[in-house]
């Protein structure tokens, strides 16, 4: 599907698409695309889709949301009007140990439709009780046994509250800001995305003009130096860096060398 520079959702290219699909249709939509951190339009894609249902059997349409990277961002005040929409979509999915800085491996599903949710999950056998009063994990989750991941998700809630979510949410936010900002002004440097969320994405040409060799060379020298660890990736054919500012502890001062060594592994190799 067609998109746009930070990698949204072209609406004109999904309706002619949705347009031609005979059969059910998911729509993925990204509430923080995970190298630019764009956000999709979720108004027009809605609108999209809304007019798309027209003639087709209920659930025919799904709109889901990946919100791994963005989603919560909806408790800032000041970056919650770049979601318009968002409470459109049939879904929505997140990580906290993005987010929230818990361990790793806590994913959070929401979803519009529960009965639906528990249908696509839900598993049973002879040996295992049933109590359709009562609601149990294993009829809301992918995995049979698991262990507590709500428990440190819930405490990090409660610990911070809304002001320390938004504080942490918007302080990346800010972070990412500043690195472009000041990666911006020099030669070779080319920042790729709209930072609308906590990731920049950034690529260095040599005085010849080629990323293809360079690009892997600063990031490499920057990794080994041990200030910072950004990670790369491709980006319209060529590599890009990808920083991903998600931790509670990033500063100014942290930002401002990871950009110094930056620069400075891209002035010596270059």
């Amino acid at each position: 599907m067609a998109t746009d520079r930070n990698a949204r959702i072209v609406p004109v290219a999904l309706a002619e698409l949705v347009a031609d699909a005979d059969g059910p249709v998911i729509v993925c939509s990204q509430a923080g695309e995970v190298n630019t951190g764009g956000i999709d339009r979720f108004d027009a894609i809605a609108d999209v889709l809304d007019a798309a249902r027209e003639g087709r059997p209920d659930g025919a349409i799904w709109l889901h949301v990946d919100g791994a990277v963005g989603l919560w961002a909806l408790a800032s005040p000041r970056l919650r009007p770049r979601f318009a929409g968002i409470e459109r979509a049939d879904s929505w999915s997140t990580d906290a140990h993005k987010g929230l800085n818990t361990p790793y491996d806590c994913g959070i599903a929401i979803t519009a439709h529960p009965a639906a949710h528990r249908r696509a999950m839900t598993l049973r056998a002879d040996y295992l009780v049933d109590g359709e009063e009562d609601r149990h994990p294993i009829d809301w989750n992918p995995e049979m046994s698991r262990r507590a991941r709500a428990t440190a998700v819930y405490a990090t809630i409660r610990a911070l509250g809304r002001s320390g979510i938004v504080e942490m949410v918007e302080r990346n936010v800010d972070m990412a800001l500043r690195y472009a900002e000041k990666l911006a002004p020099h030669d070779g440097v080319e920042i790729l995305n709209e930072v609308e969320l906590n990731q920049v994405l950034v690529r260095f040409r040599d005085r010849g003009g080629d990323a293809a060799a360079h690009t892997p060379a600063v990031l490499q020298a920057v990794q080994d130096s041990g200030v910072a660890y950004p990670t790369g990736t491709m980006w319209e054919g060529e590599p890009a860096i990808r920083i991903s500012v998600s931790n509670w502890m990033t500063t100014e001062a942290d930002v401002d060398a990871t950009v110094a060594a930056l620069l400075d592994a891209h002035r010596r190799l270059g």
